[in-house]
């Protein structure tokens, strides 16, 4: 059963050996379309430009641990290209003042792929890299915006956070930036199939029109996978559609949303 956002319906997917891209390949020969995207911290896919190599070179170095470290100043300068203006708090896990917070998701709108609330504190759940979840919020770095700082005076101060997060999360957020297009998949089978049906489309993100039931997430959850797609293990959490899909995936695809 769906409990605090707890992620229990992962353990119904085979053992992950691999991933490339949108695409899941598992130990038993087969692979997964991936429509979850861990929360959309793999939004640009599991391979993202340059990802793996900032983790390797910061890892080479040591730096797992919460130190003060000048990564910090790299990541705020990427927030900056996307919300220019703005001021940040960095957390480990949300603060309890987070959750009254507008969240804020890229790609929601093709013509305004990084537009965010002007007005009021904004919550940056989904930042690409290294990310854990409970309670369907993030744990390891998540981030509250505001265009001013008397708007986030209500909020704790920064935590410390390790270099190796914070330089992943540099690296995402610049592949975000320079990635304006994945607001705008080429689906035209999947977006014919799910006009009038009980799914509703934001951008790339697609969640039921109606807050499903635990059970019915669950039964959802295995016809996905069963047809070779991972769902959210969350009925809170959007389905993402991926950057790519074969022609016959697409096909598969739009076939469940019927």
């Amino acid at each position: 059963m769906e409990t605090n956002g707890d992620l229990y319906l992962l353990h119904k997917t085979p053992t992950v050996t691999r991933v490339r891209g949108f695409r899941l390949y598992l130990a038993n020969g087969k692979r997964l379309v991936d429509l979850w995207l861990n929360g959309g911290a793999a939004i640009l896919g599991h391979t993202p430009p340059n990802m793996l190599r900032e983790l390797k070179n910061t890892a080479s170095r040591g730096l797992y641990a919460p130190f003060p470290h000048f990564t910090e100043g790299r990541l705020i300068k990427a927030l900056l290209k996307l919300f220019p203006g703005h001021c940040f708090r960095l957390y480990a896990a949300p603060p309890p003042e987070l959750r009254a917070a507008v969240l804020w998701r890229p790609f929601t709108n093709p013509e305004s792929p990084f537009a965010a609330d002007e007005n009021t504190p904004f919550f940056v759940p989904v930042l690409p890299g290294i990310q854990l979840w409970r309670d369907d919020l993030p744990l390891g770095l998540c981030v509250a915006a505001a265009k001013t700082e008397d708007k986030l005076a209500k909020f704790p101060p920064n935590d410390i956070l390790p270099p190796i997060l914070l330089a992943t999360a540099a690296r995402g957020i610049h592949n975000l930036a320079a990635s304006p297009q994945r607001a705008k998949p080429v689906l035209p089978k999947v977006f014919k199939a799910i006009q009038n049906s009980i799914w509703q489309r934001k951008g790339i993100y697609l969640n039921l029109k109606e807050k499903p039931a635990p059970e019915t997430w669950a039964a959802l959850f295995q016809q996905f996978l069963d047809a070779g797609f991972l769902l959210p293990p969350v009925s809170s959490q959007p389905l993402i559609l991926p950057g790519e899909l074969s022609p016959g995936e697409e096909a598969k695809l739009a076939a469940l949303f019927r």
